[in-house]
């Protein structure tokens, strides 16, 4: 058995244990919690076993040493390792805080993840390291900006949650914005799955898929019937976000925590992530990049976004100490942040190229 195989089965689980955290939420059910915590154990270890088990594979091939072997060069690893950081946080934050109801918010997080890696035409191969990447900065660099990466999706999670607590009045523009978000998230879970059941294609590599293949079987279709539908799907589920969203503030209150605490929880998570990818993420990438391509800075798609993404999360520091904004607003701007992420991350990667286009590999 190989790392592929443990990754597969705790895929299998994580997805799951998203199932039933949602079934958690609905029906309160301490039982039903404790299979969803013990699912989530078990898919984090199996992960763990398999990571490692990767990294030996790769050491082994590579011939270059264990520390330099870490297994973060090309996008499924990536993937792979984001989920495992998040599963981590957030079984730390469930520990922490002894309450189950963070699961059902941060597990559809890493479930799109892993959904991604199934239909995407991630190449699962072990591939030998490109020049750039053959450096000490590897280890130091990659994982800072994950683990960075992972408490700002952790707060993405956090701020939706104080979100639906503190808007109640659908003509609101938070109440708005909030099912908005969680409608485009859902209705892109459902776009992928559709594309994986009616294709069920494999490309060469995943910006081949993105641009040949992502939602070709939704609102990409050619036929413009389909497309059409696509966008009615996607209306239909924003207006039932919006008309019925109100709800999920009852259930969330049911769990007996606060809209102060999420709001804490999520100015905790961004104060560790800033400074985890301002020394990661952007000092350390710029002092490798000038080892790599002799300069620090070179506006790279990759790095101007990711200096975005510091402007963000810089944004929500400053105007919570600054101005003591709290709550709504700066839940707002942290849910922001996490999608100029996602997009730094996968679609600046897969779609606009550049110095760091070996990440869409």
């Amino acid at each position: 058995m190989n790392s592929s195989f443990f990754f597969g089965i705790s895929t299998i689980v994580y997805l799951l244990a998203m199932i039933v955290y949602i079934a958690y939420l609905a029906f309160r059910k301490n039982p039903i919690g404790l299979v969803a915590t013990a699912a989530t154990i078990a898919g984090f270890v199996l992960q763990t076993i398999a990571f490692g088990l990767r990294w030996k594979e790769f050491a082994d091939i590579g011939q270059m040493g264990f520390l330099r072997a870490v297994p973060l060069t090309n996008l499924y690893e990536s993937l792979v390792f984001f989920v495992w950081l998040i599963i981590l946080g957030y079984l730390i934050i469930e520990w922490r805080y002894s309450n189950r109801l963070f699961g059902a918010f941060v597990t559809p997080i890493a479930g799109i993840l892993l959904a991604f890696i199934s239909i995407g035409g991630v190449s699962t191969q072990i591939q030998p390291l490109v020049p750039a990447l053959q450096s000490n900065w590897l280890l130091a660099h990659v994982t800072m900006s994950f683990i960075s990466y992972a408490a700002f999706a952790i707060s993405f999670a956090t701020a939706i949650m104080c979100l639906i607590l503190n808007t109640e009045n659908r003509r609101q523009f938070v109440y708005i914005f909030w099912t908005s978000t969680c409608a485009l998230f859902i209705t892109a879970l459902i776009a992928m799955g559709v594309d994986f059941l009616t294709m069920k294609v494999s490309a060469r590599s995943s910006q081949a898929f993105i641009q040949n293949y992502l939602f070709k079987a939704t609102f990409r279709n050619e036929s413009g019937m389909v497309v059409l539908a696509s966008i009615l799907l996607l209306t239909g589920i924003t207006f039932l976000m919006w008309r019925f969203g109100y709800l999920l503030r009852g259930l969330i209150e049911s769990f007996s925590i606060t809209a102060e605490t999420l709001d804490d929880l999520t100015y905790r998570l961004v104060a560790i992530g800033f400074p985890v990818f301002t020394i990661g993420g952007l000092i350390f990438g710029a002092i490798w990049a000038d080892q790599a391509w002799g300069r620090y800075w070179s506006w790279d798609p990759k790095e101007t976004w990711s200096l975005i993404i510091w402007l963000v999360y810089a944004i929500y520091l400053h105007t919570r100490q600054a101005f003591g904004w709290r709550s709504n607003r700066t839940a707002v701007i942290a849910v922001v942040g996490f999608a100029v992420t996602m997009f730094t991350y996968l679609g600046v990667n897969l779609l606009l190229g550049g110095l760091h286009s070996y990440g869409a590999q």
